[in-house]
């Protein structure tokens, strides 16, 4: 039991102590120049860099990709700037794989809710467990934006252009695994991404 008590209060602990005033050292996995942080899939048609900015596109068949990194982390941050292409953009952030014990931070709009997602998590067999808050006002649909996404533990936490807008907690999370950018099947879409950094916690 004490054990139990002491493992939830350093990760409450550890979350609180991120915000904008104490950021751990970030390193840059994407830079505008090359994706050589990246597993980049074979006969790929859907990824590409253009004037220091990645690129996500639908395929003709529509049959979606997911950027891997090749590193798998444990308690990380990552960040990123993201901005609405053509089409029902349906994308997100796998944190730590994408199996069912994954919390993936949606970008844009749901499939199964038909409505704007971003920075709440999406979990295999669960849905939505919390939505996040305010991000209607933060949101620029025609714009760069900035997300940046914590994982400690069981525990999420997210932050949109700035102001903190999801906390949530998954019970027996993924504990290791990589990051992953999604481009949605069954999607006619684009997305751009730039300024994707992560820090191990």
């Amino acid at each position: 039991m004490k054990r139990t008590f002491l493992l939830i209060f350093m990760t409450v602990f550890a979350l609180n102590s991120f915000g904008q005033e104490n950021e751990p050292q970030m390193e840059t996995i994407f830079d505008g120049d090359d994706l050589d942080y990246w597993e980049v899939p074979e006969s790929n048609v859907w990824w590409s860099i253009d004037e220091g900015t990645l690129w996500a596109k639908s395929d003709p068949d529509k049959k979606g990709s997911i950027l891997w990194t090749k590193k798998k982390y444990k308690d990380f941050m990552v960040q990123m700037d993201f901005k609405f292409g053509e089409g029902t953009v349906d994308s997100g952030i796998f944190m730590r794989g994408d199996d069912e014990r994954n919390a993936q931070i949606q970008i844009g709009e749901s499939g199964s809710l038909k409505r704007d997602m971003t920075a709440s998590p999406y979990v295999p067999k669960m849905g939505y467990p919390v939505e996040a808050e305010g991000v209607r006002n933060l949101l620029k649909m025609n714009d760069w934006n900035t997300i940046k996404a914590i994982a400690v533990g069981n525990a999420y936490k997210v932050w949109l252009n700035g102001t903190e807008v999801m906390n949530y907690s998954l019970e027996n999370a993924n504990l290791e695994g990589p990051i992953g950018i999604q481009l949605h099947p069954n999607r006619d879409m684009s997305i751009q991404f730039r300024n994707i950094s992560v820090a191990e916690l």
